[in-house]
């Protein structure tokens, strides 16, 4: 048995300590001898009971990211590509997010055919040819699994839209709805010929919200019927049916009723893989369970979250927003994980709208500096020990106080993420079936626990 820990005001960072086989019998001893006062705390494990499925961690390719990892000297941006990617070195991205025309996060607003013409005969990724792709293809490098690529338009271009730009929301005009269909498979295809494979996209980032930024409304009903109408066979006739489409991308609390207007439309249906979720509105965690208990055959992503308002560096509760997000979507069935931006400068841009945030990797432009986050070592808790095509075991903790999540990598090694989010040092006792052991645990911390 391996423990990886992350302590707050400590040198422990993803370090390693060892510690030995879960041994039986352990219920039958003193616990006082292990605990503060008294007080053990317990985590049942059961890797016998399994769920759903993982398809991977990773976060945003975006077109801030890639600028600012070309502001930095070489050695830097190696360090922050292989601090992702790298199989020994970095922590396991492998399903990743970029987007189809600009995004709040782009340089400036642009769309790969500017030109109004529905038969789309400009269309082109020049702009993703400077810098996304690049950074695209050295993670491919560096990495040694595929990374799974999904896509996300912001906005349609702006002759596409009632309101005749890309940001302050707007809608698709109804006489578009089968050109703007046409461009996704435009923009796989493109991409594909830069031998960039895209797996799934995302309808529409943030279909109910009206943005400064680039952003495109569409009702429920809306969304439905451009899927159902226009994208679904748009991309079969297109020989891309096999491309996952996910709708809503958007926040946990009005996930359910997006889904349920979405599935129960039997044509639409067959045409949507799952449903996207954001962080931004609350937890919410329950509306994932109930979309898993009606809706068992659609899988859950976690498309995009991040810290609002700034860099936030060195900001540890940031990385417990994360760990405590992650477990829960974890525990209510989500099988993806993606974060927003890979990398951010120090005033927590570019954004061509000042909507600054942060990332786990912040690049110090001025000083050539790679400012490692807490959020970094949070998602590494999980992104670096649990693999593609892990199963999600039953987990549950006696407490409140930590919070916990379990699953079954495909060669047999368990892993257990424990996060201890209050000012308290405590003892669990870890119970694997018959077996057990007991684990001090400081506080503001994260554990992970591999058992062969």
């Amino acid at each position: 048995m391996k423990l990886y820990q992350t302590v707050k005001d400590s040198e422990l960072l993803l370090s390693q300590t060892e510690l030995g086989d879960l041994h039986s019998g352990y219920e039958q001893e003193d616990t006082t001898t292990y605990t503060d006062a008294g007080e053990l705390h317990r985590i049942y494990m059961d890797e016998s009971k399994t769920f759903q499925e993982w398809e991977g961690f990773g976060g945003a390719f975006t077109e801030s990211a890639a600028d600012v990892l070309n502001r930095m000297s070489p050695e830097k941006q190696k360090i922050m590509m292989e601090a992702y990617f790298h199989p020994e070195k970095g922590i396991g991205y492998n399903f990743c997010r970029t987007h189809i025309n600009s995004c709040d996060f782009s340089l400036e607003n642009w769309a790969c055919c500017e030109t109004e013409d529905p038969l789309l005969n400009d269309f082109n990724v020049d702009r993703d040819k400077q810098q996304i792709i690049p950074m695209i293809e050295w993670a491919k490098a560096l990495s040694n699994e595929d990374i799974t690529l999904f896509s996300s338009p912001w906005s349609p271009p702006a002759w596409m839209k009632t309101n005749g730009e890309m940001n302050n929301g707007g809608q698709l005009k109804a006489d578009y709805r089968e050109a703007w269909a046409l461009y996704y498979c435009r923009y796989i295809q493109a991409m594909e010929k830069q031998g960039i494979t895209i797996s799934a996209i995302t309808i529409q980032n943030e279909p109910a919200a009206t943005q400064v930024w680039d952003s495109c409304v569409y009702s429920a009903e809306e969304e439905r019927d451009f899927v159902r109408d226009y994208l679904g066979p748009t991309l079969e006739q297109q020989g891309l049916g096999h491309i996952k489409v996910v709708c809503w991308d958007h926040n946990r609390a009005e996930a359910y009723d997006r889904a349920q207007k979405m599935f129960d439309d039997p044509i639409a249906n067959k045409y949507v893989y799952g449903i996207g979720i954001h962080w931004y509105m609350g937890d919410n965690y329950q509306n994932l369970k109930l979309i898993n208990d009606v809706y068992p055959d659609k899988k859950i992503w976690f498309t995009e979250g991040c810290q609002e308002n700034g860099p936030h560096i060195g900001d540890w509760h940031v990385g417990e927003r994360y760990a405590h997000s992650m477990i829960n979507d974890i525990n209510h069935n989500t099988s993806a994980w993606c974060d927003w931006n890979l990398f951010l400068d120090e005033t927590g841009g570019p954004n061509h709208v000042n909507n600054l945030c942060s990332a786990p990797i912040i690049a110090d432009t001025v000083n050539d500096q790679v400012i490692i986050n807490p959020s970094y070592y949070y998602f590494a808790h999980f992104s670096k020990f649990i693999a593609k095509g892990a199963k999600r075991i039953a987990v549950c903790t006696t407490t409140d106080i930590i919070e916990a999540t379990g699953f079954i990598n495909p060669n047999g090694q368990k892993v257990i993420v424990v996060c201890n989010s209050s000012e308290k040092s405590l003892t669990y006792a870890l119970h694997n079936i018959d077996k057990g052991g007991y684990i001090s645990m400081s506080p503001r911390s994260i554990q992970t626990i591999l058992i062969d």
